[in-house]
């Protein structure tokens, strides 16, 4: 048997809060055998959505009287919420009781939070928000997605060192494949911030394939991480979930136009739930918060169950796969082999 892990999760947080991470820690509990979860939040809260009021084997409940807001700003949640699901669920991981933390809570007062309590591991200068996107041959790894707006050169390498060795751990890849988001793929394309990374990615060991487009996320093969700000990353995240669902949505439009498209719909039913499945955002829920020292995966804010199920199984995985260590031993590597270079 595996060794036994245990996720702590902010049952308060996100756009449900208990009502989708009690039955999700439930569902997840009936998968896995393995893993422990507890449920941090207000116990009377919690109880509501557990069968009985009771907790099952592997479940347990840490109450927290506090929550912090989705519109919160995160310095005041900082400070003022210190006994917050939120940052409880965090301390738990500091203190050791868990292995990892999982959140659909405010981003913003997370990575605060996360960065406070958890600390940045020696060499990152600041911590990144990295997921996988669906692809036309599998999915590909993008981040930032919104920790960090405004990048030097220097921090999108670290994100490269950083995602290059999730995706390693993770995807049992040994040397993923990087490209450097730009406007073109031409040298002379690019703001400097942009030019000076392609530099640096260029001089280092990864396994670099240069500058690509927006549609490369999407379409080219054998792209395994994708890096750029935390601006423009949490554009292309947010355009991939509206595109998703406008797809969704014509197509239920034109299936219904008549009697002749609903039997072509019929017909076609096998095909479209298959499609719906490969582009089902919630399939893709958990991004993780690389560059701490401990596990931290977000899940999005208006998650449903199988969506946050999701984000759990991730922060298992990154246990399993010692991200946090693997990560600190090779930003370390890649700096010492920059300076000397």
């Amino acid at each position: 048997m595996s060794q036994s892990i245990t996720i702590a999760l902010d049952a308060m947080g996100g756009d449900h809060g208990a009502r989708v991470v009690v039955p999700a820690a439930l569902d997840f509990l009936g998968r896995d055998r393995e893993c422990r979860l507890i449920l941090v939040g207000r116990e009377e809260v919690i109880r509501q959505y557990l069968p009985g009021g009771s907790l099952p084997d592997r479940l347990s409940l840490h109450h927290a009287s506090q929550e912090v807001a989705m519109d919160e700003l995160p310095s005041r949640a900082l400070r003022g919420k210190k006994d917050s699901s939120m940052r409880v669920a965090i301390d738990l991981v500091k203190e050791g009781r868990a292995a990892a933390c999982v959140s659909a809570g405010n981003t913003g007062a997370l990575m605060a939070t996360a960065r406070f309590v958890l600390k940045t591991l020696p060499h990152v200068d600041r911590p990144a928000i990295i997921t996988a996107l669906p692809a036309i041959n599998g999915r590909t790894w993008v981040l930032d997605l919104g920790a960090n707006v405004d990048c030097q050169a220097q921090h999108l390498f670290q994100f490269a060192v950083m995602g290059a060795e999730l995706v390693s751990a993770l995807e049992g890849i040994v040397r993923p494949t990087v490209g450097l988001l730009n406007i073109g793929q031409e040298e002379i394309k690019g703001n400097e911030q942009v030019k000076e990374a392609h530099e640096l990615l260029n001089a280092s060991e990864l396994n670099y394939l240069g500058y690509v487009e927006g549609d490369d996320i999407y379409l080219r093969d054998g792209l395994d991480i994708v890096v750029t700000d935390g601006f423009v990353g949490n554009v292309a995240l947010k355009n991939t979930e509206g595109v998703a669902k406008l797809i969704r949505h014509f197509m239920a439009v034109e299936f219904k136009r008549n009697l002749l498209t609903k039997l072509s719909g019929l017909i076609a039913l096998p095909v479209l739930r298959a499609l719906r499945r490969r582009i089902d955002p919630r399939r893709y829920n958990g991004a993780s918060l690389l560059g701490l020292r401990g596990i931290v995966v977000k899940s999005h804010g208006g998650a449903d169950v199988l969506a946050f199920e999701n984000a759990i199984a991730i922060a298992k995985k990154e246990v399993l796969a010692d991200v946090a260590q693997r990560i600190e031993l090779r930003v370390g590597q890649q700096l010492d082999m920059s300076a000397s270079a």
